[in-house]
């Protein structure tokens, strides 16, 4: 484990290599799980608000289960997440050639909103976990459904934590990342060695 501040950092996110593969998944994250996103308190008026530009990338379907359940629903297991539609998938997803992609995304890539997307849906295959004393970063891929984006880490060489470096940056800022960045090297340098 690798400390920086008071946030604990799983070993495998310096490890790990990992880069999405959406060909090969097709956006499965954005359906297969237990709950919807979870989401931090303040992202919930951000969805509000980006919610105006990004529900004309969603099918009807979509806004009526936003408009029913709400932008966000109280899930007793995993707290603030985003609504799901009745086949597990993500109420702010759409299927854009056969992948599942991010209403609030497709909005941000246009230039229609600053909220790009839900943070842990920017930081997967990283889990953010509160704890007791400290915050701890996991590293959490879903077996089946991650390993083409495994293999394609290893490919490239790719550690997971480079793969989501907006994402950390987002959460924890560029003081953090820059920290994490020098632990890794020394890491690496040792794995060389």
């Amino acid at each position: 484990m690798i400390w920086i501040d008071d946030v604990l950092v799983e070993d495998e996110v310096v490890e790990a290599q990992f880069v999405c593969n959406l060909q090969a998944c097709k956006g499965g994250c954005c359906v297969d799980g237990d709950a919807g996103a979870p989401l931090e308190v303040q992202e919930v008026e951000q969805i509000k608000q980006a919610y105006a530009q990004a529900k004309h990338f969603l099918p009807e379907d979509n806004r009526a289960c936003i408009e029913h359940k709400g932008y966000v629903v109280q899930d007793p297991e995993f707290g603030l997440v985003t609504p799901l539609l009745p086949n597990g998938m993500c109420a702010y997803a759409f299927v854009e050639n056969g992948i599942v992609k991010c209403a609030f995304e497709k909005a941000f890539l246009d230039g229609k909103t600053s909220f790009q997307k839900p943070l842990s849906c920017h930081l997967y295959p990283l889990r953010v976990r509160r704890l007791v004393h400290h915050t701890a970063i996991l590293y959490e891929p879903r077996e089946n459904l991650c390993k083409p984006a495994c293999e394609l880490g290893k490919k490239l060489g790719v550690p997971v934590f480079r793969f989501v470096k907006q994402a950390l940056i987002r959460k924890f800022g560029e003081d953090f990342y820059q920290a994490l960045e020098q632990v890794a090297e020394k890491y690496f340098q040792k794995k060389r060695h």
